[in-house]
């Protein structure tokens, strides 16, 4: 297919400035995320070996675990340095979120874990979306991931320079505009929880439900790591247990740093 289109400084950001592939293995926060992902999707995955299709899969961190678990797991991703890497995991190519080539109905897991973070329009976050709903099975399970509208807020407390006017300055402008589109980081778009669940239910979903992946004490861990400190195993089992306790109370989703839908596509299935 036509290489994606991307915004290049994005491509710039993945391809240049940063090793996506250790990002939720290095930080006591990334690793909390990569477990609670995995800890939350485990409830609603069939039973392997089931097709899953990974879009905007990254290196194939995800993959990786899935393919250790028995799924059949196949990724794209916009990036072709990702691609390079996820090779090494399962069959990876180049693709775009917003126009997927696989048939409709032929994955029985569609996992969007990546693309709503860099998708700011909300046309285009429809179109990805509903193009999982497209190519997932009847019934089939679509989980997708968002940046916490407010997880920058909680973030930069942990550098120590939220009080400083620059800063002040770049996080206002993400809680009013969920927008991000300057230094540190890259194009960017952060949701409300409730604004997550809405995309889904648009996009066709059923049964959609939204967790905060690493719970309300995820920012104590990146703290404690800033710091020049590493966090103990009880912080460390501490915050995860936060993460499980604040489940049932959506006024703490707020307190993630991400976000996590699962539905089900329309009609019939597992």
């Amino acid at each position: 297919m036509p290489n994606p289109e991307l915004a290049p400084q994005i491509e710039h950001f993945y391809s240049q400035v940063i090793d996506e592939d250790g990002r939720l293995t290095t930080s006591a926060d990334g690793r909390l995320e990569l477990l609670r992902t995995q800890e939350i999707l485990r409830r609603y995955l069939p039973t392997a070996p089931a097709r899953v299709l990974d879009v905007g899969g990254g290196t194939g961190v995800h993959a990786r675990w899935l393919v250790d678990d028995g799924y059949e797991v196949e990724l794209i991703d916009p990036v072709a340095r990702h691609v390079e890497q996820a090779a090494k995991v399962c069959p990876s190519a180049l693709g775009d979120a917003r126009n997927l080539t696989a048939p409709n109905g032929s994955y029985d897991v569609v996992q969007v874990l990546g693309p709503l973070y860099h998708l700011p329009d909300a046309k285009d976050r429809q179109m990805a979306l509903s193009e999982a709903r497209r190519v997932a099975k009847p019934g089939g399970l679509v989980a997708a991931a968002a940046i916490n509208r407010y997880s920058s807020l909680f973030e930069h407390v942990t550098y120590a320079h939220l009080h400083t006017e620059r800063l002040q300055t770049a996080v206002s402008k993400i809680l009013s505009t969920a927008v991000h589109d300057g230094r540190g980081f890259t194009l960017a778009y952060f949701h409300r929880a409730e604004e997550l669940a809405a995309e889904m239910h648009d996009a066709g979903f059923t049964d959609v439900e939204v967790f905060g992946v690493e719970g309300p004490a995820w920012s104590l861990l990146k703290a404690v790591e800033q710091s020049g400190g590493t966090p103990s195993e009880d912080m460390v089992a501490s915050a995860l247990t936060a993460a499980r306790m604040a489940e049932p109370y959506p006024e703490l989703l707020a307190a993630s740093s991400h976000l996590l839908a699962v539905g089900r596509a329309p009609g019939d299935g597992a």
